[in-house]
């Protein structure tokens, strides 16, 4: 397919260069800044604009990799004159509607995955969620998905919401704590990358075990004698010991409610 990238960022970056490697044609690169659109657009062998009125008026696809504030402003932009043409967006939290009133064919093309400029991702195995406004615009989207990667979902807006939000718990949140762990760290003199043998198991069971079932610590079991040393630990931080209470006091109640759930299922399953 004939493809324009609107947007020269990690998933534009990232995503360009899969959608070149599965043979498409990526004729334009677009983005509000010329460095960031010749960059990618160079490494691509396509056109790069900062001006929106110079992208080719038409191509099999219109791939908006933007941050979610000008994803409106800009479609409204860049449809005049486009109308019959087929706009996506790669937002997780945008519903598909913000097309609407734009152009006849639009949808999603959803990648779940943190992306950088720096390290270039193997879409094979990355989940992309697509959605479209009728069966036809479906099917080409989701047979654009299917040449990047082997795990291709049909998704509604609504669903994709709560996706891009248990992500947020699962990367956002998670990648927080190492910040938090490695500026504690730092604090005394020892290195971040201690952790990484006990980061890489935590993640490796949770290919095999529920999350809750993967869950250690004093808070699963409320050490209280332990939870209070912390804390305390923790007071040249408030905002920091805060965060340690209310995460342990979270992971107790979890644990908790998890334990009684699998309880009552054992019982349930007794003759």
């Amino acid at each position: 397919m004939r493809i324009v990238l609107i947007g020269a960022g990690r998933v534009a970056t990232n995503m360009g260069h899969a959608l070149q490697a599965a043979g498409h044609e990526v004729m334009a690169v677009y983005s509000r800044t010329m460095a960031s659109a010749t960059a990618l657009a160079t490494a691509l062998n396509a056109m790069a604009t900062d001006d929106a009125k110079r992208l080719p008026l038409e191509a099999d696809v219109f791939i908006m990799s933007l941050k979610d504030s000008v994803l409106r402003a800009l479609a409204e932009q860049l449809t005049k004159n486009r109308e019959g043409q087929l706009f996506v967006h790669t937002a997780g939290s945008m519903p598909m509607t913000l097309f609407d009133g734009l152009t006849t064919r639009y949808g999603v093309l959803y990648p779940m995955q943190t992306f950088s400029k720096e390290r270039l991702l193997d879409f094979s195995d990355i989940p992309l969620f697509v959605e479209a406004c009728d069966d036809t615009v479906l099917d080409t989207v989701r047979r654009l998905a299917e040449s990047l990667s082997q795990h291709v979902y049909d998704c509604t807006s609504e669903q994709r919401k709560m996706l891009h939000l248990a992500a947020v718990f699962a990367s956002n949140f998670a990648n927080h704590c190492y910040a938090l762990s490695a500026a504690l760290l730092e604090r005394h003199g020892l290195p971040f990358d201690i952790m990484l043998p006990l980061i890489d198991e935590t993640t490796r069971k949770i290919h095999q075990l529920h999350p809750l079932d993967a869950q250690t610590g004093p808070a699963v079991r409320w050490d209280e004698n332990v939870i209070g040393m912390q804390s305390q630990l923790l007071a040249y931080d408030p905002a920091v010991r805060e965060l340690y209470e209310q995460l342990s006091e979270s992971i107790h109640k979890k644990a908790i409610s998890y334990g009684q759930l699998r309880l009552k299922e054992d019982t349930s399953h007794r003759v």
